[in-house]
């Protein structure tokens, strides 16, 4: 056995490497010789056992390879009942191998090539319902941190032969899987090579979530604005998909990426497809109004009270001076300073655990906002206004567009210091322009408002009847831009008739 082992020219080379010596300070990395007394043919079996399943490589892999006559590494696919089997002669692709869960294997007559042979360890959470995309109707799966899983939820909502699923890795450290989701046929193959361009190019040690792709490879790095949808609901990936746009699953992120997006879609909930297209309108126009209500009302109350207080009706100024009358502070600092204390609060309720979380948000909000109004640092208007705006933000359906609006209240309440209202419509002209210079993958990111498109106002604002919604969206250039065809179900009459 020592002998064979010193003569094995694959394995000297093998082990001399910088990046196998590396390997054999881990407990994990195992090279194991066996003996086949049939056919007197030694071989060896190199592996990572914190990765491979132990199950296998003992129960269906060692024993054929002990009990079965085989000559060569080509004879080794006919005994081994595993599909995923690759036999190669380039040692480069080793150290890739057997971090994936492969168990490598050399035979004595075959020295320059070598077997890789599946056999991974999959350990993944059971199917949850969403979380941060929650809905009372509609299916109740999420995606998990396995993209192996994610693809099988994806791949039962859109069953054809279409539905391309490309690979990449990406990470010179942490080597993730990456898949590119397109239907071919459908989708813009302009958008499909920009994503596929945008991810090789990534220069980066370490992707550990789908949001460091969104980072990396975002039109504009510096916008506060997300430019990629991330969604945790398969059924919204298979409706995209549909659509004509690309989704991107991340191995080990339980949130798939939609390219390109819209501005108005970051204030569309899935669920919306769900009801009645009346009652989804109704509530796109409320999510639009709490937005803009979360952004404005307080820099409106600054401005007033600073600079334009005549334009306030009488009987509301007497209650404001009420109010107020032992504040100390102006109104930049007292509205800072609720501002602020609801950021703490919303930071504190979402890094402590759940439950205690909750009760540190409704508790601390209830008994700091009284001790301010009763210490006489704010005044309870404020505080009711302030309590209103945290409350709209809340109705965002996706978290980080959430995130972008608490910190647009910001500058426009230093704007709204400096020159009242017209610092407010200043801010506002600085906001729609970027608005309007930014980009998802090239798209305008304000369509269909800018550049104006009529025939996709059908989902923006408000949801009009899916009969009504025959054509994709323009924007996204699709090659088969029509959806379904005119016609309709017949109504029969009732029997009575």
């Amino acid at each position: 056995m020592k002998k064979w082992f010193k003569n094995n020219r694959n394995k000297e080379e093998f082990d001399k490497k910088d990046g196998q010596k590396v390997l054999l300070k881990s407990y994990d990395y195992k090279k194991t010789f066996y003996y086949n007394q049939k056919n007197n043919i030694r071989f060896s079996l190199t592996f990572v056992s914190t990765l491979i399943d132990q199950n296998v490589l003992h129960q269906t892999v060692l024993p054929h390879l002990q009990e079965n006559e085989f000559t060569s590494l080509d004879d080794i696919k006919k005994i081994i009942p595993i599909s995923d089997m690759e036999i190669s002669d380039d040692p480069s692709i080793i150290e890739q191998k057997l971090f994936n869960g492969y168990v490598m294997l050399t035979i004595e007559p075959d020295e320059k090539r070598f077997a890789f042979i599946s056999t991974p360890k999959l350990l993944v959470r059971n199917l949850a319902q969403p979380e941060v995309e929650f809905s009372v109707i509609g299916p109740k799966e999420a995606f998990v941190e396995s993209i192996d899983q994610n693809l099988n939820l994806i791949r039962k909502r859109v069953p054809v032969k279409e539905l391309v699923i490309e690979s990449l890795s990406v990470g010179n450290i942490s080597k993730t899987k990456i898949a590119i989701l397109h239907i071919d046929g459908i989708t813009d193959p302009q958008n499909v090579n920009t994503v596929r361009q945008r991810i090789q190019e990534i220069e980066y040690d370490q992707i550990t979530d789908s949001s460091y792709i969104v980072q990396l490879i975002a039109d504009n790095v510096h916008s506060p604005f997300p430019q990629m949808l991330d969604t945790e609901r398969p059924d919204r990936i298979a409706a995209i998909l549909a659509e004509g746009k690309v989704a991107v699953v991340v191995d080990g992120s339980p949130h798939v990426l939609i390219a390109p997006t819209t501005i108005v879609e970051f204030f569309n909930a899935f669920e919306d497809y769900n009801l009645l297209w009346h009652s989804a309108s109704f509530f796109r126009m409320l999510r639009l109004f709490s937005v803009a209500f979360s952004i404005l009302v307080t820099p409106v109350y600054v401005a007033a009270l600073t600079y334009h207080y005549e334009l306030i009706p009488k009987d509301l100024l007497t209650t404001l001076i009420s109010s107020r009358r032992v504040v100390p502070l102006p109104p930049i600092l007292e509205a800072l300073l609720l501002e602020l204390v609801i950021e703490l609060l919303r930071e504190a309720g979402a890094r402590l655990p759940t439950k205690v979380g909750q009760t540190i948000g409704i508790v601390g909000g209830i008994v700091i906002g009284t001790a301010s109004v009763e210490a006489g640092l704010t005044s309870n208007i404020l505080l009711i206004m302030v309590a209103l705006s945290a409350l709209a933000s809340f109705t965002t359906p996706v978290y980080k567009i959430g995130v972008s609006i608490r910190l647009l209240r910001f500058p426009f309440l230093f704007f709204a210091e400096l020159w009242g209202l017209v610092g407010i419509v200043f801010c506002f002209c600085i906001l729609l322009t970027h608005l309007i210079r930014l980009d998802s993958l090239g798209r305008p990111f304000l369509e269909p408002l800018y550049p104006p498109r009529v025939a996709d106002l059908k989902d923006a604002l408000i949801r009009l009847p899916f009969d009504k919604q025959r054509m994709r969206p323009e924007y996204l250039r699709t090659e088969q831009p029509i959806r379904f065809g005119k016609k309709k179900a017949k109504v029969k009459k009732d029997i009575d008739e």
